[in-house]
């Protein structure tokens, strides 16, 4: 393996944007919320992916965010930056453009609404990969994108262009992701890009996690990971149990929907989305309620922080 190259393991969070009540963005909130989640151990840091509602953000306001994070983060965590459009040249062109001082890698989602063919999801990324000028870690989300990069076609780009160093694998298909992990070059990270389900990939073989929920719960859900690394799975299946109907509350009314009314009630930051996304339904919100109740209640969070 190169040492040189970056190779991400554990967790890092999918930060959220936090906004004022008028909807304008809360960089106050967010250098608290990234300084929260290196104290609390997370790994990696990835602003501007899914969960920080990136389509409602100007080119302006993703810029900032970006200087945001890089200065609070001082150069402690890697940083991974989402950059990804379905238009090849304008994502290359964003790559180009964006502040890259201080960040280490870009998250690059597969081409959405044009729904490319396999080949063409290769020549995307390869040509992305060709002109970025930062290495690239590929994004297949299918529920979003409505396309899904087969195992071949990520294992093809992952041989063949030496800036493409990772994945982050969402597609919830266990048995691609785990075909994935079998087949790749040794310095090839995958990344679960699925709460639910990283504990069993990472049994597997996965290296880690971008998290939504680390958000709301970075030191419980980070140990799980960690422990999961050190080969502890009995410890890291209690906490994996512990967060079990937290998991699809999350997602019931979308993300970041879920963790933004998550990170309200637990007196984190208010709940406050752009449209086309509104608050979680108050039917969910009960249930969640419940349920962050009985989290909050566990031997776990008595014994340790969020």
């Amino acid at each position: 393996m190169n040492s040189d190259r970056l190779y991400l393991r554990g967790v890092g969070p999918a930060l959220i944007t936090p906004f004022h009540e008028d909807k304008s963005v809360d960089f106050p909130a967010l250098e608290a919320l990234v300084e929260y989640q290196i104290r609390s151990g997370v790994d990696f840091l990835v602003p501007l992916g899914t969960t920080a509602e990136t389509p409602t953000l100007s080119t302006q306001e993703q810029d900032d965010i970006i200087r945001t994070v890089v200065r609070v983060n001082a150069g402690r965590v890697p940083i991974v930056v989402g950059a990804g459009h379905n238009g090849t040249l304008r994502a290359i062109d964003r790559l180009r453009t964006m502040p890259r001082e201080g960040v280490d890698a870009a998250l690059v989602v597969c081409p959405y609404y044009n729904k490319p063919s396999q080949e063409g999801l290769y020549c995307h990324f390869r040509a992305v990969a060709e002109a970025s000028p930062l290495p690239i870690v590929l994004y297949n989300v299918p529920a979003r994108t409505s396309v899904n990069m087969l195992p071949d076609t990520t294992l093809r780009l992952a041989n063949d262009c030496p800036n493409i160093i990772g994945i982050k694998e969402a597609s919830g298909i266990v048995s691609q992701i785990d075909l994935i992990v079998k087949r790749r070059p040794k310095d090839f990270f995958v990344l679960s890009g699925d709460d639910t389900i990283t504990f069993p990939l990472m049994t597997m073989g996965a290296d880690g996690v971008i998290s939504v929920l680390s958000n709301a719960y970075p030191t419980l859900f980070g140990q799980m990971v960690h422990l999961i690394q050190e080969g502890q799975y009995h410890d890291a299946l209690r906490l994996h149990h512990l967060f079990k109907e937290l998991y699809p509350l999350l997602f019931v009314d979308g993300n970041p929907v879920g963790i933004k009314a998550a990170l309200s009630e637990l007196g984190v930051l208010p709940d406050v989305l752009r449209l086309p996304l509104v608050p979680m339904q108050e039917s969910n919100k009960e249930k969640l309620r419940v349920v962050l109740d009985e989290i909050n209640g566990s031997e776990f969070c008595k014994n340790n922080v969020r």
